[in-house]
């Protein structure tokens, strides 16, 4: 493919962007080579400047479940759009949005808007710090919760991408208080527990991470937090950011039968807009100003925009439940396929999903944490992302990302994918 004129805006960016991009992993330099700018996207599909096509499994990294330009939310944006881009005052829309999510979602009796899910999990610890009282925070290794400094401690995704062990502006002030334990082992979160009693404010986690790769929960192990929690006065905290209303219309803690004390979202919720949110047990809510003295507030927040691009999605997605099992068959389809043909060829592998998240890691081991997930095969990820993508495949450019799949992708966009790993396999 052709892509002289993804370089050239590439070369003109840096002169004006760090990086040339506004955010890391878009650079590409995880997987080498030069990003792919796009100029629109369509049902499955992007389209790049030079006009070239791509079936897409970033789904803008997971809020375009229904895929590109969907009808409903495109006019809905438009109508709302003439009325006016923003008021800083509050509207109906965010009361009709308010009782939509508490509708879908279990354990949430109050929920409060944001810009992003960065902003979200800050207001969230923020929240937790201000009910129990306590500072103290545990997170996993590997997860990653936004840029908000407590989160930036062994973080996956972005930074392990760049292989950035430690963020420079980040205080040793901040970081002294974000305790690491490692995902799916309870006894490392015990230790950090005993060593800190009466300390710790939160655990935050990711239910299904998605920043090293998709890696699911073990088997008991979110319910320990939950007993664990239960026990010691701690707040669990659900970033739900990519998997609420993906999974299932009451996101993880529907899907995995998990109740969280405060949960974070973000991506889904805003159909493509940049919105976040966290909600909570009314008790925990009520302590957020001006009902309470823990201090959050936003300008946009309830964005016009982003509540009706928001709403319409989530509205869809409660009205016609079976996108959700349509989502699930074509992603085990596409596992499927992908299966027979690593198989075939004898490579070590594993892929994890659960639902439409999706990720391919080459190696022996299983993958249930960032440790696990790093001693994958990461430079031949990189040789099948530019393979897939000169063959009209674009994956997430990163390892340590998982995949998102669009209920726009057809049987032959699936057909296509598979068909284009087996040619990568065949290649060596």
């Amino acid at each position: 493919m052709k892509r002289e004129k993804s370089l050239s805006l590439f070369e003109r960016a840096q002169g004006s962007i760090p990086g040339g991009v506004n955010s890391p992993v878009r650079a590409f330099r995880s997987v080498g080579g030069t990003p792919i700018f796009i100029d629109h996207a369509q049902g499955s599909y992007l389209f790049d400047a030079d006009g070239n096509r791509y079936i897409d499994y970033i789904a803008s990294w997971g809020p375009m479940i229904l895929g590109h330009a969907h009808p409903a939310v495109t006019e809905s944006i438009c109508t709302y759009a003439s009325r006016s881009t923003s008021y800083g005052a509050p509207t109906e829309l965010e009361i009709n949005m308010a009782e939509l999510i508490k509708s879908m979602v279990p354990h949430v009796d109050l929920i409060r808007m944001v810009s992003s899910g960065t902003e979200a999990c800050m207001s969230a610890l923020r929240l937790a710090r201000g009910y129990t009282g306590r500072n103290k925070v545990i997170k996993f290794e590997g997860h990653y919760h936004g840029h908000a400094d407590p989160f930036l401690v062994k973080a996956g995704s972005g930074l392990a991408s760049f292989n950035i062990q430690s963020v420079p502006g980040v205080t040793a002030g901040v970081t002294q208080d974000t305790l690491i334990a490692k995902y799916n082992d309870l006894e490392s979160v015990l230790s950090i527990t005993r060593r800190y009693p009466g300390e710790i404010a939160a655990i935050i986690t990711e239910p299904v991470a998605g920043n090293m790769g998709c890696v699911l929960p073990e088997p008991g192990f979110l319910e320990g937090l939950r007993e664990l929690c239960d026990q010691e006065g701690i707040l669990l905290i659900l970033d739900e950011v990519m998997t609420g209303f993906r999974l299932a219309p009451g996101g993880a803690q529907e899907k995995l039968g998990i109740r969280a004390d405060i949960v974070t979202y973000g991506k889904v919720i805003g159909g493509g807009l940049p919105v976040g949110a966290f909600g909570g047990r009314k008790e925990i809510m009520e302590h957020i100003a001006p009902l309470g003295q823990v201090y959050q507030a936003g300008t946009l927040s309830g964005n016009p925009l982003a509540m009706i691009a928001g709403y319409t999605t989530l509205k869809t997605l409660k009205d016609d439940p079976s996108i959700y099992e349509q989502l699930d068959s074509k992603t085990a389809y596409l596992e499927k396929g992908m299966r027979i043909l690593l198989e075939k060829k004898g490579i070590p592998y594993r892929i994890n999903r659960l639902g439409s998240m999706i990720s391919v890691h080459f190696t022996n081991e299983d993958i249930i944490d960032f440790g696990s997930a790093s001693r994958a095969d990461i430079p031949l990820f990189n040789r099948m992302f530019h393979h897939m993508l000169d063959n009209g495949v674009y994956l997430p450019p990163s390892a340590y990302e998982a995949w998102f799949l669009n209920n726009a992708l057809t049987q032959h966009d699936l057909d296509h994918t598979i068909g284009s790993v087996g040619d990568f396999l065949n290649s060596f």
